[in-house]
C-alpha cells in the first residue's frame, strides 16, 4: 500500500505539472493581456509598459520559471480585472460548483440504481428498453438545449421553479435535473450489465437453491459484487462534473467555478484561468485516488500493487 500511494502521488504531481504547463502555454499563445485591460485609446507605449509590469515581456522560459516558483508558494497572482488573489476567487466559487455537481451525481446514480433494480426484479425486456432508449434519447439532447427547454416549461410556462441564480434550494432543481438525466443512461447500462453478469454466477444459483427470494439475492448478494465497475465510472464522472458544469452554470447563471473560468478566459485573466485549472485537476486526481482505494475496500480481489 505505501508503495502504491507513493506511485499515485508521483503520477498526480506529474499530471498537475502537465496541466500547469498546458495552461501556461495556451495562455501565452493567445497574446498579451494589456491590450484588453487598457482603454481603447491607450498608446502602444502604455500597452508595452503594462505588459512589462505583468511580466509578459520576459523570455518564455523566464516567465515559466517564475510562474512555477509562485505556484509552489501558493501564489497565482492577482486577477487582472478584480484586483484580488486569483486562488481566493476560485475557492470562493467552489462551494456552488460542489453543490451542483454532488446533487447531480447523487440523483443520476440513485435514479439509475432504481431503474437497474426494477429491470432485474421484473426481468422485463420492455422495461429495459424503455429505460435504455429513454436515457439515450435524453443523452442525445445537448445539455444547454435541455436546460433551455426546462426553463421554458417549468419557469416560463408553469412558473413553478426559479431559472436563474442560487437563491434557494428550489434553484437547484432545474440545473441538477439537467445534469443528472444526462448521466442516467450511462449508469443504467453499467449496472444492468454488471447485474446480468452476476446473475449467471454459481453463488447466485446457490442462493436461489436455498430458497432466498429474488429481491434478497439481488440486493444482498448480486448488488455489492456488481458495484465495482459502476463505482469506478462514477468516480471519474464526479471528477469530470466538478470541472464540466460550465454550460449548465452559464444557462442558469449559477455562480460556480465554470462561470468564473468562462469570464476569465474571455478577458484573458490568466491568473484565474491557471488557478482554476489547477484546482479542477487536483480535485480530479484526488477523486481518482479515492475511487481506487474504495474499490480495493469493496472488492478485495482488486490489487493495489
Amino acid at each position: 500500500m505505501p508503495r502504491y500511494l507513493l506511485h499515485r502521488i508521483a503520477q498526480a504531481a506529474f499530471t498537475l505539472f502537465c496541466v500547469l504547463t498546458f495552461a501556461f502555454v495556451l495562455g501565452r499563445a493567445t497574446g498579451k493581456p494589456a491590450g484588453l485591460l487598457l482603454p481603447d485609446n491607450a498608446t502602444a507605449a502604455e500597452v508595452d509598459a503594462l505588459n512589462g509590469a505583468l511580466g509578459f515581456n520576459e523570455p518564455l522560459h523566464v516567465q515559466f520559471g517564475a510562474f512555477l516558483a509562485n505556484v509552489l508558494a501558493g501564489d497565482f497572482g492577482q486577477s487582472y480585472r478584480q484586483r484580488e488573489p486569483a486562488l481566493d476567487l476560485v475557492i470562493e466559487r467552489l462551494p456552488a460548483t460542489f453543490e451542483l455537481a454532488f446533487w447531480s451525481f447523487l440523483l443520476g446514480l440513485v435514479l439509475a440504481l432504481a431503474a437497474a433494480l426494477a429491470i432485474q426484479l421484473t426481468g422485463s425486456r420492455t422495461l429495459r428498453s424503455l429505460f435504455i432508449w429513454g436515457g439515450s434519447l435524453r443523452q442525445s439532447v445537448p445539455d444547454f438545449f435541455f436546460a433551455l427547454l426546462a426553463v421554458l416549461v417549468f419557469s416560463v410556462a408553469l412558473g413553478l421553479l426559479p431559472s436563474l441564480g442560487r437563491m434557494s434550494p428550489a434553484s437547484l432543481v432545474l440545473p441538477v435535473l439537467t445534469i443528472a438525466t444526462g448521466q442516467f443512461v450511462l449508469y443504467v447500462r453499467l449496472m444492468d450489465a454488471a447485474l446480468s453478469d452476476q446473475a449467471s454466477q454459481d453463488y447466485v444459483r446457490t442462493a436461489f437453491a436455498k430458497g432466498q427470494s429474488r429481491a434478497r439475492v439481488l440486493v444482498s448478494h448480486m448488488l455489492p459484487n456488481a458495484l465495482l465497475p459502476v463505482l469506478t465510472m462514477a468516480g471519474l464522472n464526479l471528477g469530470s462534473l466538478l470541472g464540466g458544469t460550465v454550460v449548465v452554470e452559464a444557462v442558469f447563471a449559477w455562480p460556480g467555478l465554470g462561470q468564473v473560468l468562462t469570464d476569465a478566459v474571455s478577458q484573458r485573466d490568466f491568473p484565474i484561468v491557471q488557478a482554476g485549472l489547477l484546482v479542477v485537476a487536483l480535485i480530479f486526481v484526488t477523486v481518482n485516488l479515492a475511487v481506487d482505494l474504495l474499490s480495493a475496500k469493496v472488492d478485495p480481489r482488486v490489487s493495489l500493487a
